[in-house]
């Protein structure tokens, strides 16, 4: 099969989400930077949130990083368009069902707390609901279409966020 046509089968096998998740996240805090411009609204006094948010966005990344070695060594996608090759439950995945997911937000929630503004952390919220309906159920439905009882097992004893 070529380049090509292998690209358009494994993007046919995906879970067909409603807009990939960095987007979501990048828009939902670009919004929140725009309010901000309107009308500022930071949280803390001083450096506060730095102090507060740096560390937040230091797990952040390491949870990202290893989710993604994680994936990257089973052998599988993390763009959710694409074919799942593999149902991954080690790693962080242990924990969580979308540790990607709970990265990108601590990620964002780290940035916004260090740039004390208000309105990102306002956005997130409706940002999150998009994401777990448009994408997360998604995945879900495909996951369990393609991997059937291994993923309802592990469904079972995973939680869906942490």
């Amino acid at each position: 099969m070529s380049h090509v046509g292998r690209e358009t089968a494994e993007r046919a096998d995906g879970a067909r989400v409603i807009a990939l998740p960095p987007l979501l996240y990048g828009v939902a805090f670009v919004l929140g930077l725009g309010l901000n411009a309107l009308r500022p609204a930071p949280i803390f006094a001083a450096n506060v949130g730095v102090i507060i948010g740096a560390p937040v966005l230091v797990l952040g990344g390491f949870l990202a990083r290893w989710g993604n070695r994680v994936m990257r060594h089973a052998g599988t996608s993390t763009d959710p368009r694409r074919a799942t090759t593999y149902l991954v439950v080690s790693g962080p995945f242990r924990f969580s069902r979308n540790p990607l997911y709970v990265a990108r937000t601590l990620l964002y929630v780290g940035l916004a707390l260090i740039m004390d503004t208000f309105w990102p952390l306002a956005t997130l919220i409706p940002m999150l609901v998009i994401v777990q309906r448009g994408v997360i159920r998604r995945e879900e439905r495909y996951l369990e279409r393609k991997f059937g009882t291994a993923y309802e097992e592990y469904r079972a004893r995973v939680r869906r966020w942490v």
